[in-house]
């Protein structure tokens, strides 16, 4: 039977996380968070924050879509023009959170960030809404617009450009795969003394270390 969100925080409140529960493995871990979350009913399971840093150590954080995950990381896509691009272009570490507060959890990620290749890029553009793919090519993401409507023109002059036509992938869009040096495991509990699990390696060969640390 499936748990609705709040079922699952509240018995994660009462019993909490212990390291017998958890998998060795930290993606079999997230896997299994995250078939519940989305059986849970929650809006948007895979919305995740990004947090990049730019040329002078300012972090900037914002809100991108997992579209896949395994073994090798993490996988979002983007405009490769864009704000967050140009930060991973010169500094690939980055970290994500999932947060899924409405069942007592999150989970943390640090890692690098890098290009996905180009098959995958166009494999996944062409699965996305026509829509969406018209949206990528009118869209200067992270530059500065006078209006709105300057947006919507572009919009629909790339719709009658494209009208009939199958929509390529442009050469500025694309994806990015994080691939994790650490994964931490949070679960919320009463008296802000929460459960945290932290997954860490420095040689991808080797199995990974889990610790508890302090709330």
């Amino acid at each position: 039977m499936t748990e609705r969100a709040e079922e699952i925080r509240k018995r994660g409140m009462d019993n909490g996380l212990h390291r017998t529960e958890l998998d060795p493995d930290p993606y079999r871990q997230f896997e299994s968070w995250y078939t519940q979350v989305v059986k849970s009913g929650v809006p948007e399971p895979n919305a995740m924050c990004l947090a990049t840093v730019d040329e002078n150590g300012q972090p900037w954080v914002r809100t991108v879509l997992m579209k896949t995950y395994d073994e090798r990381g993490f996988v979002f896509y983007t405009n490769y023009e864009s704000r967050k691009a140009g930060q991973i272009g010169k500094n690939g570490r980055v970290a994500l959170s999932f947060p899924w507060f409405a069942l007592g959890w999150e989970v943390k990620i640090t890692g690098e960030a890098a290009k996905v290749s180009f098959t995958q890029s166009v494999e996944y553009f062409a699965s996305r809404p026509r829509g969406s793919q018209i949206g990528a090519w009118a869209s200067p993401q992270s530059q500065v617009i006078t209006s709105r409507s300057l947006l919507d023109a572009k919009v629909a002059e790339m719709r009658r450009k494209l009208q009939n036509h199958e929509i390529p992938l442009p050469a500025f869009w694309g994806g990015y795969r994080v691939r994790p040096s650490s994964i931490e495991f949070w679960q919320a509990r009463s008296n802000r003394l929460h459960d945290r699990f932290f997954y860490s390696r420095e040689d991808p060969e080797q199995p990974w270390r889990i610790e508890r640390l302090a709330p």
